[in-house]
C-alpha cells in the first residue's frame, strides 16, 4: 500500500491543555492534503530513529490542514520533547499516511469514552455521529480539569459530555456508563491502558472498539525458528527465535514500512497468503485475528513452521 508522504508546515502552535500542545500542518504550496475519516492518525518523522503516531483530531472535510495534539511527556521517549521544545511555528516535518484502524462503525448509538490525550481521535468522531443523527454520550476522564485537551470544544454538546477530571470526581464511573447499553450500541474507548482494560472487562464481544498507545500485555507462546516466504520477492528466509519478521527481512535488503515496532501503529500489517499467525500486536480485532489474512511483523510470529507473505 502506497500512503502519501511529505513535508508539512507547522503554521500554528497553540495551548489544548496544561502539557498538551495542539498543531496545526499544511502543505507548504498549498496543495490539498489526503481525505481521512475519524479515528485516522499519521505518522510524523522527528528525526532519525525518531518518529511518533499521532491522532487527527481536525475536521475531516478540511483537505488544508490538519491538526494533531501532543501531550508532553517528561519520562517518554524524546517524542513529545522534541515537539514540544524545538518543533516552532514555519518548521517542516516528514509525515505519511493517513491510516485507520479505529474507525468509526455506523450504528445508531454510541458510548464514547477518553482519558487524557485519548480525546483526540474521539473528537472527529463525535461531530460524525452527530452529524448521522445517532445517539450518543462522552465520558471523558483526566488528571486535572486544566490537563484535559478541547473542552471548550466539546462544551457545545452540552449534556451529552460529561467531563470528570480525577481530582474533582475520583475514578471514571464505567459501570454506570456501560451498564444496560441498549442492542446497536457501539462502544469507543481511548486513553491510558488501565482504562481501556477496565472498558474491556465490562463490554460484551463484538460491541468494544479501542486504540491503545501502549502495547497491550500478551501471553505469548514460545519463540521458535521459522520460515517467511516473500512471495513478490521469491525469497525463503529463516527467522530465528530471537529475531522478529521485521528485522529479519529488513536485513535481507526488503524494504517495507514500520514505525513503532511494538505492535500499536499498524504500520507494519502485511498480507497473509499461506500460514497460520502467531498475533501479539495490539491493533488487529478478535475477528481479523482469527480469519488470519495480516499480521504486524514487528511482533508476530509463526505458530507453525512456514508462513507466506505478500512482499
Amino acid at each position: 500500500m502506497t500512503l502519501y508522504e511529505a513535508e508539512l508546515v507547522v503554521e500554528r502552535r497553540e495551548s489544548a491543555a496544561d502539557g498538551v500542545l495542539a498543531l496545526t500542518l499544511r502543505h507548504p504550496l498549498g496543495e490539498k492534503l489526503p481525505s481521512w475519516e475519524p479515528g485516522a492518525h499519521i505518522d510524523v518523522v522527528l528525526g532519525p530513529g525518531l518518529e511518533r503516531q499521532y491522532s487527527l483530531c481536525g475536521d475531516p472535510a478540511d483537505r488544508q490542514a490538519w491538526r494533531i495534539a501532543v501531550l508532553r511527556e517528561p519520562d517518554g521517549r524524546g517524542g513529545s520533547a522534541y515537539v514540544h521544545g524545538r518543533l516552532d511555528e514555519g518548521d517542516k516535518v516528514r509525515v505519511r499516511g493517513p491510516r485507520n484502524h479505529f474507525a468509526l462503525e455506523p450504528a445508531p448509538r454510541y458510548r464514547f469514552i477518553a482519558g487524557g490525550v485519548g480525546i483526540t481521535p474521539i473528537l472527529s468522531m463525535l461531530a460524525a455521529a452527530e452529524a448521522a443523527g445517532a445517539e450518543w454520550t462522552l465520558l471523558y476522564g483526566g488528571r486535572t480539569r486544566e490537563s484535559m485537551a478541547f473542552t471548550g470544544e466539546l462544551s457545545r454538546y452540552g449534556d451529552r459530555v460529561t467531563i470528570a477530571p480525577q481530582d474533582e470526581a475520583g475514578l471514571l464511573d464505567l459501570a454506570s456508563v456501560l451498564a444496560g447499553v441498549p442492542e446497536g450500541t457501539l462502544v469507543y474507548c481511548c486513553g491510558p491502558g488501565p482504562l481501556l482494560d477496565a472498558v474491556e472487562a465490562r463490554c460484551p464481544a463484538g460491541v468494544l472498539h479501542v486504540e491503545r498507545f501502549q502495547p497491550k500485555a500478551q501471553v505469548a507462546g514460545e519463540n521458535t525458528e521459522f520460515e517467511v516466504v516473500l512471495e513478490r520477492s521469491g525469497r525463503t528466509l529463516t527467522v530465528a527465535p530471537d529475531v522478529s519478521v521485521l528485522d529479519t527481512v529488513r536485513a535481507a535488503g526488503v524494504e517495507v514500512l514500520f514505525s513503532c515496532t511494538e505492535g500499536t501503529c499498524g504500520t507494519c500489517e502485511t498480507d497473509v497468503l499461506d500460514g497460520a499467525p502467531d498475533h501479539r500486536d495490539s491493533v488487529l480485532t478478535d475477528e481479523e485475528r482469527e480469519a488470519g489474512e495480516t499480521m504486524l511483523i514487528c511482533v508476530s510470529r509463526c505458530r507453525g513452521k512456514r508462513l507466506v507473505l505478500d512482499l
